[in-house]
This record gives structure tokens, C-alpha cells and sequence, in this order.
């Protein structure tokens, strides 16, 4: 049994627990947010008797768990990544792991030289069927003309936002903005199906303090282009699509549920080709995980480097949609 401690009590945390309990390997044990009253409500809903921290010093040195689930505001990643793996803990971290491609960078150097943990970064789709049935479509297209992909979803924090307050979803000193919330997802997308682009620009709808609410990202695949549009500050129910000569993948639901995916042809006929999601997204990820880290073998350890590969490769891509569009965090 993984035992688990949690860093954050949002609704994600919710979630991730569920899909914890859910698949049967995990145990939480432990949980740290900034006020113990916090962190208490939290796990009192899942535990009779746990642990509870405000510390996270103390959390790393005394908790009794082995693994760490952060989803802490996205500029804290990196540090608490580090502060874990320092303490020989297993990390699975919300995406985005990292706020840059230097933190990238040091924390796969870190990495490198402590093989006695694992690290996961949580792009929970990457896990799901569809994800690899659309993968395992694309490579079957004789022509591949592009692609347009949305994830747009108006957030539960822009009300505030609005109100003249800086939630941390839209805030320049956490590494907010819809890129990195909801583009990321996009961006593994695109990585995942198509491979490293050639170049890649950010058309971004910036908000009063710089940070982008909304925004188009074009990324080049010699003559051809993969839009994505992402944002969090209104609704799209457009689907995604897929390009080649006569036939079209079609993607219903954003590009990260892929609650359907059809194959259409030249006269528009559709063939289903998905699985029905899971009904919570998380556990694929949690099972995968929760397997690697049972197992601890040697081909969980490939497995985990590929993953890791891929968040590099990805996060490369983020750092040159940031920097086409002047983004800039505290």
C-alpha cells in the first residue's frame, strides 16, 4: 500500500483522493496546508486518524507517507518537488511540475543523481485510452493537413478576478494564466501526437496584470499548422479536429476529456473509435502511477524516464509560447 501525503485541499486534491481510493493502492496518511484548521478539514474526511501539518519542514521530516501528491499554486512546484526529493520522497506533481524551463532543467539534473525516487508530473489525459487511441489514429493518416484543438473553460475563480481581486489561477506571482492552466494540456497534445514542432508562437488576450486569460498558440509542422485555443475566462463547446487528405479525427469535449473521438470520412460518415472515460479523470493517472511505484522495477523506471522525456519536450515548447508573447511571472 503507497502510503500518501497531500500538499493542498483544493477541489483537485478531492479528486486525486478519489481516484486513489478508487483504484485500491493508496493510503493517505498526511496532509500539510497553511493553517492546520485547513489541513484538518481535509483529511478529516477521509481519514479517522492522520496526520496534519502547517509546517512543511516538519511535513518532509516526520510525516510517516512515501509519496507526495503537491497541488500547491503552480509557482510552488518546483520548490516542494525539490524539498521532496531531498527527503527521498516519491513525487507525483501537478501540471505544470515547473514554472520554466530552468527549474525544468535543475530538477532533471536533481533527478539524475537520486535513482532511489520516482517523479511523476499529474498530465492526467496522457493516461486515458483515448488519448492513445487518437495517438495510434493520427499515425494511421496517409496525409496529415494540421490540426485545431480547444480547451476553454470558464473558470470558478474569475469572478473574483473581475472583482479586483488576484486569485492564483490569475495571478503573475503563482505562475497563473490559461496557458499554463489549460494550455499545457494542449501543448502535450500536440507533442504527444505530432512530435516537437518547428516553431511555436502565443497570441495571448492579456488580463490587467499581464496575464493571459486567453489566447491562441500556432505551432508549426513544416507547411502545416496546429492551433490551439485555450482560455479561462469564457466557455468553447467547439470540438477538435484532426486533418488529413479525405478523413478527419474528430474530438468531442475539450482536447483533454476526449469524452468521444470519431473517425469521419470523405461523406461524412462517422465511426466511433473511443472508450467511455472513466467518470473520474484522475484515476487512470493514479492507477499508473500507483502500479509503477508498487512494482519498482526496471521497466517502471523506463517508463517514468519516458514520461519524464516527455514533460522536457513539452515544457520546451511552453518556455517558446511564453517568450513569443512577453509572459513573465513574479
Amino acid at each position: 500500500m503507497i502510503k500518501l501525503g497531500i500538499i493542498g485541499t483544493g477541489w483537485i486534491s478531492d479528486q486525486f483522493i478519489e481516484a486513489c481510493a478508487k483504484t485500491g493502492m493508496y493510503q493517505l496518511t498526511t496532509v500539510y496546508s497553511r493553517t492546520l484548521q485547513k489541513a484538518e478539514e481535509f483529511g478529516k474526511k477521509y481519514l479517522a486518524d492522520g496526520e496534519y501539518f502547517d509546517d512543511l519542514e516538519k511535513f518532509f521530516a516526520e510525516g510517516s507517507f512515501d509519496t507526495v501528491y503537491i497541488a500547491s499554486p503552480n509557482s510552488l512546484h518546483f520548490a516542494q518537488s525539490v524539498m521532496a526529493i531531498n527527503a527521498g520522497k516519491n513525487v507525483i506533481v501537478e501540471k505544470p511540475a515547473c514554472a520554466s524551463l530552468k527549474e525544468e532543467n535543475q530538477l532533471l539534473d536533481l533527478l539524475s543523481k537520486r535513482n532511489d525516487v520516482y517523479y511523476f508530473e499529474a498530465a492526467r489525459h496522457v493516461h486515458e485510452k483515448n488519448f492513445e487511441i487518437v495517438k495510434q489514429e493520427v499515425a494511421k493518416l496517409e496525409h496529415f493537413q494540421g490540426a485545431t484543438l480547444t480547451y476553454q473553460k470558464y473558470s470558478s475563480r474569475y469572478d473574483a478576478f473581475l472583482e479586483g481581486k488576484d486569485p492564483n489561477v490569475f495571478s503573475p506571482r503563482f505562475a497563473g494564466g490559461a496557458l499554463q492552466d489549460l494550455g499545457i494540456y494542449l501543448v502535450y497534445c500536440a507533442v504527444s501526437w505530432f512530435g516537437m514542432p518547428d516553431d511555436a508562437r502565443y497570441f495571448p488576450v492579456k488580463l490587467r496584470n499581464g496575464i493571459d486569460g486567453s489566447g491562441i498558440a500556432v505551432l508549426k509542422y513544416g507547411n502545416e499548422n496546429v492551433v490551439l485555443k485555450v482560455g479561462k475566462t469564457s466557455n468553447s463547446y467547439l470540438p477538435g479536429e484532426i486533418y488529413g487528405l479525405k478523413e478527419t479525427l474528430l474530438l468531442c469535449g475539450n482536447a483533454a476529456d476526449l469524452n468521444q473521438v470519431f473517425l469521419v470520412d470523405a461523406k461524412g460518415g462517422k465511426k466511433l473509435l473511443s472508450n467511455t472515460p472513466d467518470e473520474n479523470p484522475m484515476f487512470a493517472e493514479a492507477l499508473d502511477f500507483a502500479r509503477i511505484l508498487e512494482e519498482d522495477s526496471l521497466e517502471g523506471k523506463m517508463t517514468e524516464q519516458a514520461w519524464l522525456d516527455l514533460s522536457a519536450k513539452v515544457n520546451q515548447v511552453m518556455e517558446l509560447l511564453k517568450k513569443s508573447a512577453d509572459i513573465t511571472y513574479d
